[in-house]
């Protein structure tokens, strides 16, 4: 196993993966929240996230201003990358252009404005999140 450069990790979270985001509960009561999330990334910019304004997930990165975000590839060879990042920018309602871009990304031109249509009636958010800290891992050598 070896880390990837700053350039492979930057290049493989702007690839296509569904990642699981996590977030703390600030209470205590609860571990952190965890959930499946699709989200966008280009080299050296800020990761986007979008999701339901009424979502416990909403309320708790509200609250905690930071986020881990995990992706990797669960085939041959593994490779993971997990960013630690700073929540900079909130935007509410999220603009439907945001939406729809990260909605292409994981459906396609024909069904990602269409899913977005589809929840045309429920309020969401845009998080803007800076990466802070990153953890990789590249199994390609190893295995």
């Amino acid at each position: 196993m070896k880390p990837f450069s700053a350039d492979e990790r930057e290049k493989f979270l702007a690839e296509k993966h569904v990642a699981v985001l996590s977030v703390a509960d600030p209470s205590g009561r609860r571990p952190p929240a965890s959930a499946p999330i699709w989200y966008d990334y280009q080299p050296g910019g800020l990761i986007r996230v979008n999701t339901g304004a009424d979502s416990r997930k909403f309320r708790l990165i509200e609250q905690a201003g930071a986020v881990t975000l995990v992706v990797q590839r669960e085939e041959l060879p593994y490779q993971y990358v997990v960013v630690e990042g700073t929540v900079v920018d909130t935007i509410i309602p999220s603009p439907r252009d945001a939406r729809e871009e990260i909605a292409v990304r994981y459906l396609g031109p024909e069904a990602g404005p269409a899913f977005v249509d589809s929840l045309e009636e429920q309020d969401s958010v845009l998080f803007h999140i800076r990466p802070d800290c990153w953890i990789t891992a590249d199994f390609s050598g190893g295995l």
